[in-house]
């Protein structure tokens, strides 16, 4: 993995102390696009420069928590905004994350976050199936994710790369739930029926909606973003009668000994608001709010964890299953 290397601005070298109270370092998985307008409305309200890395769709979750890793003892960073979880568990068991604030986090349920507080989950997207409506109609539609490596559908599938993103976090947060063994017979039953292995989820949601493939395992925003567009598509929450449709939180989380602490607590608070929520789910990017108390205008399309079966998800055992997760997809999927 190639190493990046964060560059500050000349101001903040000449202005030393003064500077590092008027600023705030951000790493951000989010897509920039959903991000920015939100941390300038930061900058507005509160005065703070916020100095933000953020990374490319195919290996921005992986490649940041690698440098948060590297520099973890000498800190550039303040906040970390993930787009996953399991990453997030992985440096929170490093030593990379400081507890968060008890009242930040009261807002959300409790099994939105680790009881240690290292960090917090908000905004989530789930993983769906996206079909074209003109190639199949509703009742020849998958159900349950199993239903994909049917004959009926051979060649007719797509996934994204399973080595990154949110696809491999829904094979661990699977081998965490069915084992390894039936997470494998899952996988390996897509190989044997010609899965097509794309380049992201916002291809696998393309493809679908320009008929090139009939049916792909996403994420809701990108599903929506076609849907939106009037593609034919269509959106199923799989496993509604058993193990449930995964939704991923975004993270966030104080970095330890960051450089900015009382402007990171301030950025980590706006994110954490409910206000933040809603604007995430309505601004385009049609993330999921896990505050209770939020109300937002979402598609009718989407459905939030408590109207449907959500899966159940473990992520300290899912974080356990990655390496052993990973070692099988790479069996099967790597050339």
């Amino acid at each position: 993995m190639r190493r990046r290397h964060f560059l500050l601005t000349p101001l903040a070298f000449a202005a030393g102390c003064s500077d590092r109270q008027s600023r705030v370092v951000l790493y951000c998985a989010q897509d920039r696009e959903f991000a920015e307008g939100l941390l300038a409305e930061f900058t507005r309200e509160t005065g703070l420069r916020i100095d933000v890395k953020y990374d490319t769709e195919a290996n921005k979750s992986v490649a940041l928590a690698a440098e948060l890793e590297q520099e973890a003892s000498h800190p550039r960073c303040d906040v970390h905004w993930n787009n996953e979880p399991l990453g997030s568990v992985r440096l929170a068991r490093a030593g990379v994350y400081a507890p968060l604030p008890s009242p930040l986090c009261d807002p959300f349920l409790a099994s939105t976050r680790p009881t240690d507080r290292l960090w917090q989950g908000f905004a989530a997207r789930a993983r769906i199936v996206i079909v074209n409506t003109n190639l199949l109609k509703e009742p020849d539609r998958p159900r349950n994710l199993f239903d994909l490596a049917a004959e009926r559908f051979a060649g007719r599938v797509s996934i994204a790369k399973p080595f990154f993103g949110t696809t491999a976090t829904h094979a661990a947060a699977l081998s965490a739930n069915l084992g390894l063994d039936r997470t494998r017979e899952f996988f390996a039953g897509l190989k044997g029926n010609r899965v097509n292995v794309v380049a992201g989820n916002k291809q696998v949601a393309r493809s679908v909606a320009d008929g090139q493939f009939a049916v792909g395992l996403t994420d809701t925003d990108d599903a929506l973003i076609e849907l939106r567009d009037g593609k034919p598509v269509a959106i199923v929450f799989p496993d509604a009668d058993a193990l449930g449709t995964l939704f991923l939180p975004n993270t966030v989380a104080l970095v330890k000994n960051g450089p900015n602490p009382a402007a990171a607590h301030k950025l980590v608070e706006f994110l954490l608001r409910a206000e933040t929520e809603k604007r995430l789910a309505e601004g385009g990017g049609f993330q999921i709010p896990l505050n209770p108390s939020v109300k937002a205008d979402l598609p009718t399309a989407i459905l939030r964890p408590t109207q449907t079966r959500a899966m159940e998800v473990n992520y300290d055992r899912a974080a356990d299953a990655w390496e052993t997760t990973q070692a099988m997809l790479r069996e099967l999927f790597a050339v």
